[in-house]
């Protein structure tokens, strides 16, 4: 049994991570369209901004309900990597650990 929780833990880190490098590549598109280095009136930008943004907007939404309007500067994307930071190399980790040392 311990071992296929460990495994499910392991998937779980794996998809945080993946989460987190969506979330980064997210922010850079919003940056390299916002100071006008890539177009969005191209398709292919337009397409890959849609799909993040569908993938990082209910994310991001209930940490906008919480933190305070700071105008044009979204920071909702810096707050949900570091929560995604602490449960991936915090609490998953540890209780992977715990887990692998219990089995032994």
């Amino acid at each position: 049994m311990t071992p296929i929780v460990i495994m499910l833990l392991q998937i779980l880190q794996l998809l945080l991570t993946v989460l987190s490098w969506i979330i980064i590549a997210d922010a850079i598109m919003s940056w390299l369209i916002g100071f006008n280095v890539i177009s969005h009136y191209n398709e292919g930008v337009r397409t890959v901004r849609i799909a993040l943004e569908r993938i990082t907007a209910p994310i991001y939404n209930p940490v906008r309900r919480i933190m305070p309007d700071t105008g044009p500067l979204d920071l909702s994307p810096i707050v949900v990597l570091l929560i995604l930071y602490v449960l991936n190399n915090y609490v998953l980790r540890t209780a992977i650990e715990q887990l692998a040392n219990a089995s032994y």
